[in-house]
């Protein structure tokens, strides 16, 4: 990367002003060893949330709720958003970010368990919008299921998309690496979607479903 991008780069990482319930929601992840979305993501993912008019969403990996509370601000008051985690602390750390952030409980389904075991038993093309930040062994699975889940004109997301940078490093074979270009391809090569790869934080892959 050239200084001049890498600086563009910085600049615009550094450019979203966060509140305290987006602080607070950070120190919580601090205490429970949790890496939340860092501020460029969270803004990228409100504004998405706001042009996408999505009425159903699920993400996959709650984050302790910075990434929630990002997506419900920027969806409708008439959205319903759906989190799951297999772990309890991070989901009741979401939960306490969306009670700071004043979201009504009747728009957030917190659901704890394994992201394989879940998913499954959501219904196909129900969902407006699927955003996927969980654990890479198990990401193309979890992007197939994003697939199947959304509507035509619905939105996949994919955090860390670059998988800390290193996907574009053909030598790096880390299967959390592997996984990422895997999902990649297997997006790119869908007839029925739409895919772009954004460098913001480590990589934010958009896939729309088209048909």
């Amino acid at each position: 990367m050239s200084s001049d991008k890498h600086s563009s780069w910085s600049y615009t990482e550094a450019l979203p002003v966060e509140d305290d319930v987006i602080t607070r929601a950070r120190e919580r992840a601090y205490e429970l060893g949790v890496a939340p979305v860092g501020p460029g993501i969270a803004s990228l993912l409100q504004v998405l949330a706001a042009t996408s008019k999505a009425r159903t969403v699920v993400e996959v990996g709650s984050g302790v709720g910075v990434s929630g509370v990002s997506l419900l601000r920027g969806l409708s008051p008439q959205a319903v958003f759906t989190t799951i985690d297999i772990d309890v602390d991070h989901l009741n750390a979401a939960r306490q970010a969306y009670l700071d952030a004043g979201i009504p409980a009747n728009r957030t389904r917190t659901i704890g368990g394994r992201a394989r075991d879940v998913l499954p038993r959501l219904t196909d093309g129900a969902y407006d919008l699927v955003f996927i930040d969980a654990d890479k062994p198990n990401l193309v699975e979890y992007a197939e299921h994003g697939v199947r889940l959304l509507r035509a004109g619905g939105m996949l997301i994919i955090n860390d998309a670059l998988d800390g940078d290193r996907v574009p490093q053909p030598a790096v074979r880390e299967r959390s690496t592997v996984a990422a270009r895997q999902v990649g391809r297997m997006l790119r090569e869908n007839e029925d979607l739409t895919v772009t790869t954004v460098p913001t934080g480590t990589g934010l892959l958009l896939a729309v479903r088209t048909a």
